[in-house]
């Protein structure tokens, strides 16, 4: 009789937590579903492998380092020739639920994302056609690849997609405020609450909304006020060709954003606190007190979920035909 009650219990405890989440503008995350895991574990070695790189020594990692959020905390990331790149590197956790991927919108999805950095001159200053040589020469990798997909033959589109595939199981669900909104109600103290009432009461959920909390819209940056930037970028403009679409850029998700420091797409937000105020003066056209930017820091935390952890890839030996690494050429 006791665990038919305490199973009633539990039913009714999962249904009235999915009904708090129904109703709620942000939603759990979900944890990843549909995956290949051939592709994953081939992705999983080329996200590692700076041999993709012209240098031989930059890889996804450097810029997307899944030890730090998915970033690498610099206000631009460092490339080839110790470039200092234009924007600042958006995590890659969650990036599959991105509407799309770069800030400016310019690749549809992940695989199309992957293929850039690669032949970017400023990035990995490869190209496709370098890179898929890298590889053909490393014969564990040209084995794997026609394991994984059937091909006696590698070209960039399976490098892309194996790389898309695993970044698809970088999700990070189960964080503090997830379990609140899975009916936990010890999940988030007092202070954290008022942070997250606060939060939709001013307006944030307008944007910052959904599994990911963000990037799933593109919004101009200085709604009210004028955003001053010294960063080159001109947003999704540069891939319409629109004027009106200029300083709009792809909502950054706030999931794990105590980790993913600096803020904003040219870095120049080095807190958290110095980042919800300029968005409370240039997005709402609102100053927020310190008390009131204290508890909205503290909601933000609670965004932080389980990171990705697997077992680190070995990558297969380079042989006499792979090009040795030239990092200082």
């Amino acid at each position: 009789m006791n665990f038919k009650i305490s199973l009633i219990a539990t039913v009714l405890l999962g249904i009235s937590g999915q009904t708090m989440a129904a109703e709620e503008p942000i939603k759990p995350i979900k944890p990843v579903q549909s995956i290949n895991l051939g592709q994953v574990e081939l992705g999983k070695k080329l996200y590692f492998d700076p041999r993709l790189s012209k240098s031989g020594f930059i890889s996804c990692n450097s810029c997307h380092n899944l030890s730090m959020g998915g970033t690498d905390n610099l206000k631009t990331s460092i490339g080839h020739n110790w470039q200092q790149g234009p924007i600042n590197a958006p995590t890659v956790l969650n990036s599959s639920l991105n509407v799309a991927q770069f800030w400016d919108g310019r690749a549809a999805d992940l695989k199309a994302q992957a293929g850039g950095p690669i032949a970017n001159p400023g990035e990995m200053a490869a190209s496709h056609t370098l890179a898929v040589e890298v590889l053909e020469s490393i014969p564990e990798y040209v084995m794997e690849f026609k394991k994984v997909f059937g091909v006696d033959k590698i070209t960039i589109d399976e490098v892309t997609q194996a790389i898309a595939e695993f970044e698809k199981t970088l999700v990070t669900p189960n964080s503090d405020f997830d379990k609140w909104l899975l009916g936990d109600k010890a999940a988030l103290s007092g202070e954290e609450l008022k942070g997250y009432k606060l939060f939709k009461e001013s307006g944030c959920t307008a944007c910052h909304n959904g599994e990911a909390v963000g990037g799933n819209s593109f919004q101009k940056m200085g709604l009210v006020e004028a955003y001053k930037t010294d960063s080159k970028a001109e947003g999704l403009s540069a891939v319409t060709g629109k004027d009106a679409d200029r300083f709009k850029f792809k909502v950054p998700t706030l999931r794990n954003v105590e980790m993913t420091y600096p803020y904003f797409h040219d870095g120049e937000a080095q807190t958290l606190t110095e980042a919800v105020d300029v968005m409370g003066r240039l997005q709402l056209g609102r100053k927020f007190t310190d008390e009131e930017n204290g508890q909205i820091v503290a909601f933000l935390k609670t965004l932080t979920g389980d990171q990705p952890s697997f077992m680190m890839p070995i990558l297969p030996p380079s042989t006499d035909n792979t090009p040795a690494p030239k990092p200082f050429d």
